[in-house]
């Protein structure tokens, strides 16, 4: 049928997205990309099937009576996809012994040490080959095929992968009163004014997230910091306060508080994502799984 070649995959993917987050917003920050455009590729994916998928309204995403007919022909036509672009790289590449690794810029070394040491003693001793880059660069990569797993806060939903959370740690707060070092509570911190990245590693939206889940107000100072070690010298300049992860303190002496919410630490997690139709599935899960048992 000649509509049928008309179709974009990317244009199901995100249809298939938005089955799984049940959210436009959600199934646009699971793959990267805008609202507008996920919904414009909806649109003209419903315009060439000839009918609509999904009812939106203020309670939320719902499927039509066409889309709950399509939807899972959609979903197994990807899952076929998928599996043609795995069976190629496995029958392209037999001999080739590396797992490619995408990392946040927020991953700490210690994990990546880890990483490293556990890939070889994987029953197929792989090199393990790494890429740091932005969240929205690893999250494109992966079902692309140009890496093989990768590392990242688990700040945003990826449908249709595996994960598995392998640490978690301790959010400290750098402030320009270098003086204190007692624990900080979060309703505390809501008085605060806080200096932020640039969204591409995850910290900033762990940062918003977090005062959204407590609905609390979020004060931020005007400007961004390009990174970690901006961050502590602009909090000198007493431009405002930062939220890290510990590791990356640029060095244990920094002075910060650790946060709490009612005397519990606030902690983010990071997770391993891969694809389970990879070649390389069975190795993947086991790296995952050590490294989650590693935390413990």
């Amino acid at each position: 049928m000649a509509m049928a070649d008309r179709l974009n995959p990317e244009g199901l993917r995100y249809a298939q997205a938005v089955v799984e987050t049940k959210s436009f917003s959600a199934a646009a920050r699971a793959y990267g990309v805008t609202q507008p455009a996920l919904s414009n590729g909806i649109a003209k994916l419903e315009e060439r099937l000839g009918g609509k998928l999904f009812d939106r309204s203020p309670r939320g995403v719902t499927q039509t009576d066409f889309g709950t007919r399509i939807l899972p022909l959609i979903e197994r036509a990807l899952v076929a996809l998928d599996a043609v672009a795995a069976e190629a790289r496995r029958l392209t590449e037999p001999g080739e012994q590396k797992i490619r690794m995408g990392v946040s810029p927020l991953i700490g070394s210690h994990l990546v040490a880890r990483a490293f040491s556990m890939v070889c003693d994987l029953p197929a001793p792989s090199d393990l080959v790494l890429r740091e880059a932005n969240m929205q660069d690893l999250r494109a990569c992966l079902p692309a095929g140009d890496l093989d797993i990768i590392l990242i806060p688990a700040v945003t939903a990826m449908p249709r992968f595996e994960h598995r959370v392998i640490d978690v740690e301790p959010i400290v707060v750098v402030s320009p009163d270098s003086a204190q070092d007692a624990p900080l509570e979060l309703q505390e911190a809501g008085k605060e004014q806080f200096i932020l990245v640039p969204d591409t590693c995850g910290l900033t939206t762990f940062t918003r997230q977090l005062f959204q889940a407590h609905e609390m107000p979020l004060r931020t100072y005007p400007g961004e910091a390009a990174g970690y070690q901006v961050l502590e010298d602009w909090t000198k300049l007493g431009l405002g306060s930062a939220m890290v992860p510990r590791s990356r303190l640029t060095s244990p002496d920094v002075p910060h508080r650790p946060l709490m919410n009612e005397g519990r630490e606030v902690q983010i997690s990071f997770e391993a994502v891969w694809s389970a139709d990879s070649p390389l599935g069975a190795d993947l899960l086991r790296l995952a799984e050590s490294l989650a048992a590693a935390r413990l």
